[in-house]
């Protein structure tokens, strides 16, 4: 049974990315019919090692049976980092297989997709950070599901694909990176994560 369950948006994303809305409001449709979800998404800092030190402590009291963690590209990347330090069940959408290596060529000023008055700056030693946080393996794949659309424009698909191997795993044919049809596959999540 889910209890608490989190989602983690990508680079240049935020709370507002059409998944994250789509999985808030199911979440919120599952607790008027008396689910008690408790659900959080939160802005994540640019800093890696922000990212991650807010993460660990908004969920640092959650039920580790019973949470779960749901991210598309870099967030699917964080999601794989939560779940391997907690052994939660996670859902990766078009993870970030080489983080560090995919946003070197991003270091400098960027804007949020959704608002792009809203500037951050992209520092070199993100890319550090992002390092020091990569999981060597995934130890329980069997708690990860990938969903991964062979039409994804800004990463590699095969390397998601290899990199997840062992887990439960969707290939969409088609589709592209903020994986547009994601209405489709979110009964598959909710099943998989227990919703």
């Amino acid at each position: 049974m889910l209890t608490h369950l989190l989602y983690l948006h990508g680079f240049r994303s935020s709370p507002r990315s059409a998944k994250a809305q789509c999985m808030a409001a199911e979440v919120a449709r599952l607790n008027e019919e008396g689910a008690g979800i408790h659900w959080w998404c939160p802005q994540l800092p640019p800093s890696p090692r922000e990212a991650w030190a807010l993460i660990e402590a908004g969920t640092r009291d959650w039920p580790q049976g019973t949470m779960a963690v749901v991210g598309s590209s870099l967030g699917g990347f964080y999601a794989t980092v939560l779940a391997e330090h907690s052994g939660c069940r996670a859902v990766v959408i078009n993870p970030a297989v080489f983080p560090a290596r995919d946003l070197a060529r991003y270091i400098g000023e960027q804007t949020s997709w959704h608002d792009p008055q809203d500037r951050f700056f992209f520092r070199p030693e993100f890319i550090a950070e992002l390092d020091d946080l990569h999981p060597a393996a995934l130890t329980r794949p069997e708690r990860c599901f990938a969903l991964i659309a062979t039409g994804d424009e800004v990463l590699d698909w095969r390397e998601m694909r290899d990199r997840y191997a062992a887990c439960p795993m969707q290939i969409i044919e088609g589709s592209d990176h903020a994986l547009s049809d994601f209405e489709t596959w979110l009964p598959q999540v909710m099943r998989f994560i227990g919703g």
